[in-house]
This record gives structure tokens, C-alpha cells and sequence, in this order.
């Protein structure tokens, strides 16, 4: 059943055919039997997951089930569980046992959705693969040589693998999206504000946004209804009204304008993904869409002035990882400053202490005007150029990612090439607007292949509408590897 979507699994609950106590242990055997080829999962509880599969068989008896009561879920180890370890993939918090929710937390469990389980990650969501994990490389299900992506890889990874059907993810430079086009399954980053952030553990504040996996957008759509809604606790949360991110699903797609950036049809993109994208195209239009080509004049910039503000921001936040109230502390140190800096060196990985010298660096003094101001002067130009391109066009479609899945250490001894895995994404981010990405067909050695559609604010229907029409045509969406 966990191979089925989340109608037919709640049809078929409803129906008696499967109770939820079943589901959870048929998602917790899976995640047993595969876990140590794809290392997906940090932390799985049974105990309380059976507990919560047995409240939702109540809720199906009695008639007040929702459409993800007893649903299978898995978090991804960045947001706070009551009573579970909350790591964030890092040795800083491998003790952490969050004293409450985060909000997504909470409303996904008022849902009625079961969750089995926490998901690796890159340590405190910086990194595009998922090897700066502290707990070891997640793996892609389609080939264990290589990455999944990242940050939220161990979601992707689990939803690809058929351990659960949905897995929540965040999104900060393209974290959702890029471990969905690598793994093969449909992920969603909402507009910036649209899913709250408290108790999701901070990378970069003003760019951080929990997102949604399934395998299609369909089910990407019940399970974003579920996670978004304003939250007073946290002050970046917007207030409106709660939405059915499912209502586009059946519209057709005439008329429909696919805006396509020049700027990322440009050279840097593998012949595999070219094709792949390009088929995907000619599909929409055969479905009734017209393109037109639009310009991003500013997307090149994106890359620097996302690792601008984004380690700036992070340089900030982790400040607050001293070994004092609580994480990881030194054995052994003469006094309090020697205790904070043994504590940090030793409980935060390379890639996270690269980020927080480059943050504190470009915020020093004689440097803030010169690299942190300049870079959120191009993130005005960048956010005013989609609203240029939106003038044209109702979406834009791009590949998510410039390459398939890569291999595992291809790109660790450099930064920078491994930064640029994130060039049709950042900007996205920057700008704070929605992104999806989509299965699109298959690259060189059997490696999925992502489109990327880009709509504007609060455009999350739209999205998932175009999207489910192209899966309802295609089935990309619905291969699963071998496992």
C-alpha cells in the first residue's frame, strides 16, 4: 500500500482494507530492511509511531479521519519531535532531545499523519549532497554510488526508496528540490512565510522554508495543506487564509504561458538533463501550454549573493551552539572561553565552520557595506526580474538541477563546484517565491532527471496543478528503484 497515493491509501483505510497499526509497520519493516544501504533515517520510533497509528485506526472507526489520518511520515531531523532526538545531521546536537513541537510538527499530528521516523541530512541543512552529515552519507536509491542530494536528501531518499509516502523537507538555496530532481520524486518549497519556521531548527532565517515530498504533486498538495497556516510565534509567518493547495489539480492546461529563462538554457547544463527537460517541455505543450522566452538578467549573480547572506545569517544563528544550555560540550578545557571554542571546533563539521567564518567575515566591520549590503542590493534585483518575467508568463520551467545525481566524493575537495549545483535554485530562494520540481525522465546511467516550475507568490495551486496534469500524462512520477 505504501506504494499506492495517499487517496488510494486513505481510501482503502476507510475502507477496512488496511489499518494504520499495518502501514506503520509495513513503513517501519521497509525502513528496517533498507536503511543500512541508503542510511536515510536517523532515528525511527516504533513505539510511538504504533501508538499513533492506533489513535488514527479510532479516528477511521469513528468517522473524523482527515485525508492523511494514518499516513506514514517522516520528518527531517532539522525540526523539533517532543520527546525525540532533533540532530540536525550534526555531533553538536547528537544528545538533543527537543522539550516540544515544531508548529508543522504539530499540525501534521493533528492531521492524523504517523510519524515513523526523523531523516538525515547535511549538518544544520548546509550542504547539496548530504555527506556533511555526522552520521554518514545518505545514499540515492537508484544508485548507492551516488548522492541524493541535499540538504533534505535522507527525505527524498525515503520517499524514493518507498519507506513512506510523504517526508517533510527545508528549502533554503534549493534543499527541496534538488534531492527531488536527484532522487526522482516531487517536492515543493511554499512562498517564503507560507509554512512557519518555529521549531525548525535556523540555518539562514530569511531564506528558510519547510517544504513537502511525495511522489506526485497530488499528494505534494494534501500534504502542504496540512503543513501551512499562520503561526503568531513566529514573526515571518504570513497571515492569510488557510488554502486547498489541491484545487488546480483537475485544469487544464490551455492557455497555460511556461515562461523559459535564457539564462538557463545557457551553457552548464549536461546533455542528459537538456534532453530530458526539453522532452518534458514538448509535453506541455502538446497538453495545450505555449512557451515563451523570458530573461533572468540577474540569475548569475544569484550563487554569490546566496553565499553571501545565507553564511552570514548562519554565522548569527549557530552563535547560539556554545555547550552551555545545551549540544555537545568539550570534555576537558581550562576556562569558559576555551570551553567555547573546543566545544564549537569540535562539534561542528568543515563544512558548517567554513560557513560561519565566511558569515562572520563578510559582517565585520569594513566588510558588512562592501559584501553583505551589496549582495541584498542584487537579491532586490533578482526578486524585481521574476516580477518582470511574470509579466510575460504564468510559470517558469527550467531544470532543477544542472546535472543527474553525482557521485559520492566527486565534489567534496571543492566548494565551489559543489555551490553551483545550486544555480537554478538559489534564486528562488532569494526572491522568496515557490518552486516545484518534478520527475522529467531519465539521464545517463538510469539517474532521474528534475523540471523546475517557478510560480509567483502564493502561485503553490498553480504549481501543483501544472505539475499534476504532466504526471497524469506521463509516468516519470510513478518508477520506483530497485531496492
Amino acid at each position: 500500500m505504501i506504494d499506492s497515493s495517499l487517496k488510494d491509501i486513505a481510501a482503502a483505510l476507510r475502507a477496512g482494507r488496511v489499518s494504520a497499526v499495518e502501514l506503520a509497520t509495513d513503513s517501519l519493516a521497509r525502513i528496517e530492511a533498507g536503511n543500512g544501504r541508503i542510511n536515510a533515517f536517523v532515528t525511527t520510533c516504533r513505539d510511538s509511531a504504533l501508538q499513533a497509528a492506533a489513535e488514527a485506526d479510532a479516528r477511521i472507526a469513528a468517522g473524523t479521519a482527515g485525508p492523511l489520518t494514518g499516513i506514514p511520515l517522516a520528518h527531517k531531523d532539522v525540526f523539533c519531535t517532543e520527546g525525540v532526538l532533533t540532530t540536525c545531521g550534526s555531533k553538536m546536537l547528537t544528545n538533543f532531545v527537543s522539550p516540544y513541537d515544531a508548529h508543522v510538527v504539530t499540525l501534521l499530528k493533528q492531521a492524523g499523519a504517523v510519524m515513523v521516523g526523523k531523516t538525515n541530512m547535511d549538518e544544520f541543512a548546509m550542504g547539496s549532497s548530504n555527506e556533511n552529515s555526522h552520521f554518514g552519507p545518505t545514499r540515492n536509491p537508484w544508485n548507492p554510488d551516488c548522492v541524493p542530494g541535499g540538504s533534505s536528501g535522507g527525505s527524498a531518499a525515503a520517499v524514493a526508496a518507498r519507506m513512506v509516502p510523504i517526508a517533510t523537507g527545508t528549502d533554503t538555496g534549493g534543499s527541496v528540490r534538488q534531492p527531488a530532481s536527484f532522487c526522482g520524486v516531487t517536492g515543493i518549497k511554499p512562498t517564503y512565510g507560507t509554512v512557519s519556521r518555529y521549531g525548525m531548527i535556523a540555518y539562514a532565517s530569511s531564506l528558510d522554508q519547510g517544504g513537502a515530498f511525495a511522489r506526485s504533486a497530488e499528494d505534494c498538495a494534501l500534504l502542504l495543506s496540512a503543513m501551512a497556516g499562520h503561526d503568531p510565534r513566529d514573526s515571518t509567518s504570513l497571515e492569510r487564509e488557510a488554502e486547498n493547495y489541491g484545487r488546480d489539480l483537475s485544469k487544464p492546461l490551455a492557455g497555460l504561458r511556461i515562461g523559459l529563462p535564457k539564462e538557463f538554457f545557457a551553457d552548464g547544463m549536461a546533455d542528459d538533463v537538456r534532453a530530458a527537460v526539453d522532452a518534458a517541455l514538448a509535453e506541455y505543450r502538446r497538453l495545450g501550454a505555449t512557451t515563451v522566452e523570458v530573461s533572468l538578467p540577474n540569475a548569475r549573480l544569484a550563487i554569490p549573493a546566496y553565499y553571501v547572506i545565507a553564511p552570514a545569517e548562519a554565522s548569527s544563528n549557530l552563535s547560539r551552539f556554545d555547550g552551555v544550555r545545551y549540544g555537545h560540550r568539550a570534555a576537558a578545557y581550562t576556562d569558559l572561553n576555551d570551553m567555547y571554542c573546543k566545544s564549537r571546533a569540535q562539534g561542528f563539521g568543515a563544512e558548517v565552520q567554513r560557513r560561519i567564518l565566511v558569515g562572520t567575515y563578510v559582517l565585520s566591520h569594513g566588510y558588512y557595506d562592501a559584501y553583505y549590503i551589496k549582495a541584498q542590493k542584487l537579491r532586490r534585483l533578482i526578486a524585481n526580474d521574476f516580477a518582470a518575467a511574470f509579466q510575460q508568463c504564468d510559470v517558469i520551467a527550467g531544470p532543477t538541477a544542472p546535472t543527474t545525481a553525482y557521485a559520492l566524493g566527486a565534489k567534496t575537495d571543492d566548494p565551489v563546484q559543489m555551490y553551483l549545483g545550486d544555480i537554478y535554485t538559489v534564486a528562488v530562494n532569494l526572491a522568496g517565491l515557490p518552486g516545484l520540481s518534478h520527475p522529467a525522465g531519465f539521464g545517463a546511467g538510469g539517474l532521474p532527471v528534475g523540471l523546475q516550475l517557478i510560480g509567483n507568490y502564493f502561485d503553490e495551486a498553480r504549481l501543483l496543478g501544472v505539475a499534476h496534469q504532466f504526471q497524469q500524462a506521463t509516468d516519470w512520477h510513478a518508477r520506483a528503484p530497485r531496492t
